[in-house]
């Protein structure tokens, strides 16, 4: 069985000596297509079964799991885990997104404002602002659909790292309860309920870099707990027009009950506006000047972009477990919207557009739903545990969303103005089946539906509806553990949905001339063989074989408007990942994920996919409670990319090293230095290339490499007061 407790209010979990079924059932579970064995024997709801009893009485062996919860029996494959508050407390961040470096493989970077979303790379893939990646807080769902600036964007700007508890990662479309967005992976972040202490943290660092975060929990009745928190940041980076970034965060939740048998509800408030310096063509930094004055790595074309954006959010939890059930529901609602200026090509119109290409993206968005699952404990007739689970999830997103010809962030024409509704409807079962102590099987199935309905207020053309459904199965084969060492098969279907507008568009928003719709869902297919060992003491490795398929790389252009329908594609990689803990005092993580990433077609452009990142590595040692000192060395190397299909062209590798050096100045005082980027590497956050066209140029413009400069060497120094 598992039991919780908590350290320093960190919340960990013990296995205790069962059956392999019952050290499972902390996981949700469910499934259609073997549920005839499950509903036979939910019918005997009356007594639990005696091996339910007998599992309920061993309690023995306790296992701590600390860190990485990615020990034997504790996933369905190789490429899933836990990730735990202490790790992520211990390591230098430049942006809150960063909290998904921790996941192996994953690489998280800027190429504009630091309030805009992050741009992620995972598995060969650039994942854009967050398509093919699902993330969720507390079961609330980030990414957004039918977007202004992108597909399945996902802004984490509004995360409080410090309230964290844990991040769950799984990677591939293995999974019944993980829909839309999840081909590549996803991620399950967790804030805490309660804190051991009051806090409040100050940050100080170049750039005018000021950050203030307080939070405190009390316990209002018995066991229902309330938990704030407020936090303000200002920065300005290193920017030659000051970013002025200004954000605004705060959070509330009431709580009551354990994470197996409770339930949480919260409500948080995120406000941030910003200027952006967006990527840059190389060439002008080749000349050194333009326009007649001097032109450096951190200065803009177009010093008027920038952006302002709202989050409002309640989102809640609940979960009971028994000894025959698991029941889960959890819900969300909330408002946000975006409007954002950018200017990427410059002047390439300069005789319909003379005031240049800056174009405004914007949304206001409402979004509602929640899910519902519930999983049997069972023992068949033959002896074998089982586990079935159905889950139900629900959404709804009502947006308001276009795009407009701007000049410094004044509207000079109307290209897009539509009301989206889209509701997305998503079922799933599974069964896990423990057949043999080293012999388990977790066959699931998911349907998925979706609804568009788009009224297009400039262009009548463009409105219309459509309705789409998929099944993806999944199956995965857990097999051990022999020698502390336990071996997987993964196969599964997945999708991600496209632009809403796409999906019904009959007529290019900007030349009226006809176009093709894209369909509602994109098919993936994934597969991944793969182990964990433990076959070493204190030292947890694990290894993937993986490939993904895709029907169409679909791309959605917000500069555009439009949806085009690309090629079909193939990644296959390989990951690696070993986390060592000889003692207390330390902990060493060491990842390495390689990647081939391929058009599966014969186009004669050639079939390299565009910024398909082939290899990351990541080395992190941290020392922890070396007398009153601790601290963490992090370096991270992310391989070259090929920025056109035929390869000639490729982006630069990078090496970005983060040191932080913490000191407990007595039991309430803790100062904190942060070095960002510690050996001042000039290394490229992104690199696209593209024909962008300066006031100057020929009217046909110039095909260039388009950079965004990482920061350079950054200071932080922090100080944390408990009360």
């Amino acid at each position: 069985m598992y039991e919780e407790f908590q350290i320093d209010h960190t919340e960990f979990i013990i296995m205790t000596s069962c059956e392999p079924f019952f050290c499972d059932v902390k996981r949700p579970v469910a499934l259609a297509i073997w549920l005839w064995s499950g509903l036979s024997l939910a019918q005997n709801a009356g007594e639990p079964t005696p091996s339910i009893k007998l599992a309920q009485a061993q309690l023995q062996d306790i296992e701590i799991l600390g860190h990485y919860d990615n020990s034997l029996g504790s996933s369905e494959s190789a490429s899933k885990g836990v990730i735990s508050a202490e790790v992520i407390v211990s390591r230098a961040l430049l942006r809150p997104g960063e909290i998904l470096e921790y996941i192996p493989g994953m690489v998280v970077t800027q190429h504009s404002g630091d309030g805009k979303a992050n741009q992620y790379f995972l598995r060969g893939m650039n994942l854009d602002h967050g398509t093919d990646f699902a993330t969720f807080l507390n079961g609330m769902p980030i990414n957004m659909p039918s977007h202004a600036h992108g597909q399945g964007y996902t802004d984490l700007n509004f995360l409080i790292p410090e309230l964290i508890n844990q991040v769950e990662y799984k990677k591939g479309p293995y999974y019944a309860e993980t829909g839309d967005f999840s081909s590549a992976g996803s991620a399950q972040i967790a804030y805490r309920t309660q804190l051991k202490d009051p806090f409040a943290q100050f940050t100080l660092g170049a750039n005018g870099y000021q950050r203030a975060v307080g939070a405190n929990s009390t316990t209002l009745h018995e066991d229902l707990n309330f938990l704030s928190a407020l936090e303000r940041m200002n920065n300005n980076g290193p920017w030659t027009t000051p970013e002025g970034l200004r954000k605004t965060n705060a959070l509330m939740s009431l709580s009551q009950g354990s994470k197996s048998n409770g339930w949480s509800s919260s409500v948080s408030a995120y406000q941030a506006h910003w200027n952006s310096t967006d990527q840059i063509p190389t060439r002008l930094l080749e000349q050194g000047q333009y326009q007649g004055q001097s032109f450096g790595l951190f200065d803009a074309i177009d010093s008027s972009d920038g952006a302002k954006t709202n989050r409002y959010s309640l989102f809640g939890q609940w979960q009971q477990l028994d000894r025959e059930h698991i029941d889960k529901v959890n819900w969300y609602a909330s408002y946000s919207d975006l409007s954002i200026y950018s200017n990427f090509t410059y002047f390439t119109d300069p005789v319909t557009r003379p005031y240049g290409d800056q174009i405004e993206q914007f949304e206001k968005r409402n979004l509602f739903g929640g899910g519902a699952s519930r999983s049997w404990l069972s023992e068949d007739d033959g002896g074998q545990s089982v586990i079935n689970t159905l889950g139900v999830q629900v959404r709804q997103d009502d947006i308001r969303l276009g795009l407009n010809n701007t000049a410094k962030r004044v509207v000079m024409q109307n290209v897009r103005d539509d009301q989206v509704r889209q509701i997305q409807l998503g079922l799933f079962a599974e069964n896990e089946m423990n057949w043999k102590e080293w012999l388990k099987t977790i066959a699931g199935v998911r349907y998925d539906q979706l609804q568009v309905q788009v009224n297009s207020f400039l262009l009548p053309e463009n409105s219309g509806s459509n309705q789409s459904g998929k099944i993806s199965p999944k199956f995965s084969l857990v097999l051990g553990p022999w020698q502390k060492t336990e071996f997987f098969f993964n196969h599964g279907q997945g999708f991600h949905s496209n632009d809403a507008r796409g999906v019904v568009a009959k007529l290019d928003p900007l030349s009226r001339e006809p176009i093709s719709s894209v369909p509602g869902m994109t098919s993936s297919l994934g597969q991944e063989v793969g182990l964990k060992t433990q076959l070493v003491q204190n030292l947890q490795s694990t290894l993937a074989v993986w490939r993904l398929k895709f029907d169409s790389e679909l791309f959605y252009s917000g500069d555009q408007g439009t949806t085009v329908a690309g090629r079909p594609s193939e990644r296959k990689g390989v990951e690696m990942a070993h986390h060592w803990s000889p003692n207390e005092h330390w902990l060493l993580d060491a990842t390495f994920a390689w990647t081939k990433a391929r058009y599966s077609d014969n186009d004669p452009a050639g079939n390299f996919i565009p910024n398909a990142v082939d290899k990351v590595v990541n080395f992190t040692a941290a020392a922890r409670r070396l007398g009153d000192w601790s601290g963490s060395i992090g370096v991270r190397y992310i391989g070259p990319a090929a920025l056109i299909e035929n390869n000639t062209v490729q982006s630069s590798p990078s090496v970005t090293t983060n040191l932080r050096i913490a000191k407990k100045i007595d039991s309430k005082i803790d100062l904190t230095l942060d070095v960002l980027n510690l050996m001042n590497r000039k290394n490229n956050d992104i690199a696209y290339f593209y024909n962008s066209r300066l006031s100057s140029e020929p009217l046909s413009g110039v095909d260039d490499l388009h950079i965004h400069p990482s920061e350079m060497r950054t200071l932080r120094l922090t100080t944390k007061i408990k009360f």
